[in-house]
């Protein structure tokens, strides 16, 4: 297979980042999908998003293009107008929001189950495929948000919400809620969406879930 010409690169490096959607005209979109680095969205509006070996290449040209930092935050805050599920920890929120945010968030969902489709060896749509183990905290917040769960807010006067976070363990992240009510929910959101839960109890008594991508 043919190495991507540099045009087709600049597209898979503009990809979003919490997504793998992509921008282009429909022959630049074509041929990366002939490529196997892209597929179509079978329901309107029919975008275009990266497979796993889309992503591959993105991120190795991120990796080169940046400077090893001293030490790398556990969350990095999306670009200026590019989407991003929410965790919970942004120290501020930009974007869309109300039915517009919804849209996205839906629109996301859906790309992600069909990359699942697609990537899983038996076509499985119900059960985490391998982009979500390489950004665990990106899919779990999506897999929150897509169910209705509400992050938490940096606004003031909003205490309630999930936070999800990375942890030591391989494959598994934390998610906190202080509602116990709204730590069930996010629970029962993550099992519908294909992620092993467990309940915990924290070191001061306050419960949170650890959350891990099922594997069958």
């Amino acid at each position: 297979m043919k190495p991507p010409t540099a045009a087709q690169r600049r597209i898979i490096e503009a990809a979003d980042p919490g997504t793998g959607r992509l921008s282009g005209s429909e022959a630049q979109l074509s041929a990366l999908v002939r490529a196997r680095l892209a597929f179509r969205h079978p329901r309107p509006p029919h975008a275009y998003f990266l497979t796993p070996a889309g992503h591959r290449l993105r991120d190795e040209a991120a990796a080169r293009s940046r400077p090893a930092p001293a030490a790398a935050p556990a969350e990095t805050a999306a670009a200026p107008g590019v989407f991003a599920a929410r965790t919970g920890k942004e120290t501020s929120v930009t974007g869309s929001e109300g039915p517009a945010r919804a849209r996205e968030v839906r629109s996301a969902w859906e790309g992600l189950v069909e990359l699942r489709r697609m990537t899983n060896p038996d076509g499985a749509r119900d059960r985490p495929c391998a982009w979500e183990r390489t950004h665990l905290v990106q899919a779990a917040a999506l897999a929150l948000e897509a169910a209705g769960c509400l992050p938490a807010r940096p606004d003031p006067g909003f205490v309630e919400g999930y936070e999800v976070s990375g942890t030591p363990q391989p494959e598994a992240v934390a998610v906190r809620e202080p509602s116990p009510d709204g730590l069930r929910a996010c629970a029962a959101a993550l099992e519908r969406a294909g992620w092993q839960v467990g309940e915990h109890a924290g070191p001061r008594g306050a419960r949170y879930l650890l959350a891990s991508p099922r594997r069958t």
